[in-house]
């Protein structure tokens, strides 16, 4: 049986290295085009039963016969579970623990970046202009999205003195967190924060959840903060929400399309802080020990671990 690495646009080289190690009597192969893969081609798709996949072309699973389980090389699965002729078995993602702590520490230093007024001496740094101000006063985050990395962020800045509410699809209970659920919790806990933080899965109900009726029920003046999935935000709708001032700024780590391509707008509005997806990255480390981990347990007919909900996208 094989192993297929189906992870685009980056160079794989150690990825398998790592998994050979782990995997000594495995057969990893790696697709080199979209179409693809290294060897002989037919005869690699049919001995391949474990898949490994970020952003993969959608034109292999039909070639592959004996497919038992997919793995994603990252936390999200949303590019897989909108390809529509993905094949019905198990989907496991990766959970690494560390990503809660760079998840808060990021977010902590995004809303440093506004509260402190970084972004204007920026600014200001480029007309010469010395003007010292005293640091913002809120204190009010919301927090959309309870899951692993949205309940650390919450927890890490409740802790750091902040005023913090978060909003999920189910009900939650979390200590000194107010928690809202429901469409129709929405608006209400969103009408009260200083700095809002997308941290949602990817599903159908939440793409294009930042939208012109989110920030208009914002206060005036409030930070957006993404670090989520790009298509949860309308890029058009943000910009005027800056244009209008109902938005004083956002920090955006996630984009429609990566990289962010030069001719957008994003790259001349000055209260956007844009970073390139850095917020939590996936040590390799971790992510190889629990490919390998699933791949046993495949092959010993055990079930996977982190597996997704197909339906709920998560």
């Amino acid at each position: 049986m094989s192993l297929l690495v189906a992870v685009s646009g980056r160079n794989n080289r150690k990825l398998i290295a790592k998994l050979s190690n782990l995997l000594p009597d495995a057969n990893i192969v790696e697709t080199v085009t979209s179409e693809e893969p290294r060897g002989d081609n037919d005869s690699v798709y049919n001995t391949v039963e474990f898949v490994l996949a970020w952003n993969p072309s959608p034109d292999i699973w039909h070639k592959i016969p004996h497919l038992k389980a997919i793995s994603s090389y990252g936390a999200g699965v949303d590019s897989l579970l909108t390809q529509s002729n993905l094949p019905n078995v198990p989907i496991a993602r990766i959970v690494d623990p560390n990503l809660a702590v760079s998840m808060s520490e990021y977010v902590q230093h995004a809303i440093g970046y506004f509260k402190l007024r970084f972004n204007q001496y920026l600014n200001n740094k480029q007309t010469q202009t010395y003007k010292p101000r005293r640091a913002k006063s809120q204190k009010r985050v919301g927090v959309l999205g309870l899951g692993q990395l949205g309940v650390a962020v919450a927890q890490h800045l409740s802790n750091l003195g902040y005023q913090v509410s978060g909003w999920s699809r189910n009900p939650k209970d979390i200590n000194n967190i107010a928690c809202f659920n429901g469409k129709e919790q929405l608006g209400a806990m969103v009408s009260d924060v200083d700095y809002l933080v997308c941290l949602l899965p990817l599903t159908d109900d939440t793409r294009g959840i930042l939208n012109k009726s989110l920030f208009d029920a914002m206060p005036q003046g409030s930070v957006l903060i993404n670090v989520a999935r790009g298509n949860h935000l309308n890029e058009q709708d943000l910009l005027e929400a800056l244009a209008s001032e109902q938005l004083s700024g956002a920090a955006l780590d996630v984009f429609s399309q990566e990289p962010l391509p030069a001719e957008h707008p994003f790259w001349q509005q000055p209260n956007i802080l844009l970073t390139p997806h850095v917020s939590a990255v996936t040590s390799v480390d971790t992510a190889c020990e629990q490919i390998a981990a699933n791949y046993r347990a495949m092959q010993q007919g055990q079930p996977l671990n982190n597996v997704v909900d197909v339906k709920l996208g998560y």
